[in-house]
């Protein structure tokens, strides 16, 4: 195999990389075929040009990969395909207009310490305060926390 296609196989490997970092990101066949490239067009190095040329190749295939990752950090294409946009605002489950402290109910999972309850013939997610409770017992709302419930036994 010449060098001009050692350089190819090479150059492609990179290439196929950079396709795989920033149009097709994850594990797919573009990163695959690009590592194969890469690994053949080396080891046609070492098997044309022997152990010193292989070195070489290998050498400068590192330094090039190397320095185009960096000149794509300091180009900044990285900031052009990240996502910038941010979410604010809150969840609009809040449990305050819907149950009050002391409404009573009963489980539906056994709550260790998360599980299921229905009061007022609505299923919530609660947190026993300090002990399991089992299912079909009845509770009583403690305290309310966001979108949770801390229910204690009626007993």
């Amino acid at each position: 195999m010449s060098l001009t296609a050692i350089i190819f196989l090479i150059i492609l490997g990179i290439i196929l990389f950079y396709v795989e970092f920033l149009i097709v990101p994850g594990f797919t066949i573009t990163g695959i075929g690009g590592a194969i490239a890469i690994i053949v067009g080396v080891y046609f190095g070492y098997k044309e040009y022997g152990t010193p040329g292989g070195h070489y190749i290998l050498g400068v295939t590192a330094i090039v990969a190397i320095f185009s990752v960096i000149i794509m950090l300091r180009s900044g294409t990285w900031n052009k395909m990240a996502l910038k946009t941010k979410i604010e605002g809150k969840s609009s489950s809040s449990l305050d207009s819907e149950i009050n402290i002391g409404d009573s109910g009963e489980t539906i999972t056994r709550l260790n310490p998360y599980g299921k309850v229905v009061i007022k013939e609505k299923f919530y997610e609660a947190k026993s305060d300090d002990a399991y409770i089992d299912p079909k017992i009845k509770i009583e709302v403690k305290k309310i926390d966001g979108s949770h419930l801390i229910v204690k036994p009626l007993n």
